[in-house]
């Protein structure tokens, strides 16, 4: 029949399809509506911070067994070996500091945490520092007073050098914790969070000044060495080759101290004392790795180069002591 209607299926077929799309609009409003419903936002790790995770840890495992070393063999408590035991003990600490601020930053993030976390960094590295100081003034009074070194002064002298050095450490690693710090005014905030810029300038300050001492003193610990090393050499009629080896030897020495100690702090130092909380935090981390790296050569240069410590470590490791170590002696070359 000609009158009947004729069914538009496109018609119907786009009819059906809004009415979906409706559908599918209005499920996705409650969806969006209902509570705990939000995936929840995934954590992602700084790569920077796993790197300095992993120093921490090799830092700590490092030291722990210097400590445990100095801690365990009763022979070992001349003012040298308490001075090395204060490095190792400091580096030990920053190692764990640099483990609790990874936690913190990721698992237990407050305000609090902050700051006892930088509070014990900055303590840490600031006595590890001034240790390092310690040591070269100890060197320098060994060569300078031979005679009288090994005194009852002598330690006296040390322990008063203990009591300063890690009473100074405490008290900066307390200013972020007592209130200096950039929580409140983020325009005040340094490279490190959060500490101030009169905080971080105070530190590098104070690097710089020990570092200039420090040099200072291994100069005239140079001088010193090889004054003796030409005496000798006269008193056993080396010749003049052999007189030169032990003086470039014990200049090398000195050399590569002082050098991996600059290398390793100097750009973080100066970096510190230009910039700010604006610069890219990718810098900061550059400079800061290098300064962790000395917390790892420390046990190499001061304690494991040593005699009396590979003695322990080899009878604590073996038993024995090995007929190399046991009939070497020193020379003026070994500062």
């Amino acid at each position: 029949m000609n009158g009947d209607p004729k069914v538009n299926f496109s018609g119907l077929l786009r009819d059906y399809l809004d009415a979906g799309a409706a559908v599918e609009n209005v499920s996705a409003a409650a969806s969006s509506q209902a509570p705990g419903v939000e995936p929840e936002p995934e954590l992602v790790v700084n790569p920077w911070d796993i790197v300095l995770c992993t120093s921490g840890t090799l830092i700590s495992c490092e030291n722990a067994i210097v400590v445990l070393i100095i801690f365990h063999n009763p022979s070992l408590r001349a003012p040298m070996f308490l001075l090395i035991g204060s490095l190792a003990l400091a580096d030990l600490l920053a190692g764990i500091g640099l483990i609790i601020n990874f936690v913190f930053a990721y698992l237990l993030q407050s305000e609090a945490t902050r700051l006892v976390t930088i509070g014990l960094i900055v303590a840490s590295f600031s006595a590890s520092v001034c240790s390092l100081l310690a040591i070269t003034v100890d060197r320098y009074l060994s060569l300078y007073y031979a005679l009288t070194y090994h005194s009852e002064r002598t330690v006296t002298f040390t322990y008063v050098m203990l009591i300063l050095l890690w009473g100074t450490s405490i008290c900066l690693g307390l200013l972020p914790v007592l209130g200096w710090n950039c929580l409140r005014d983020e325009s005040t905030c340094s490279v490190v969070r959060p500490l101030t810029k009169n905080n971080t300038a105070i530190l590098s300050i104070s690097f710089l000044f020990m570092f200039a001492l420090m040099l200072q003193l291994y100069i005239q610990i140079c001088k010193i060495v090889m004054r003796h090393a030409h005496q000798i050499a006269l008193q056993h009629h080396f010749l003049a080759t052999s007189h030169y080896v032990t003086t470039r030897k014990g200049v090398s020495t000195l050399a590569i101290i002082l050098g991996t100690f600059a290398a390793c702090w100097m750009p973080f130092t100066l970096y510190s004392l230009i910039a700010d909380y604006t610069y890219p935090s990718i810098y900061t981390y550059a400079t800061l790795l290098p300064a962790t790296y000395n917390s790892i050569i420390n046990p190499v240069i001061y304690a494991f180069r040593n005699q009396e410590i590979q003695k322990a470590l080899c009878l604590i490791c073996c038993g024995c002591i090995p007929p190399s170590l046991s009939q070497r002696t020193r020379s003026p070359s070994d500062v």
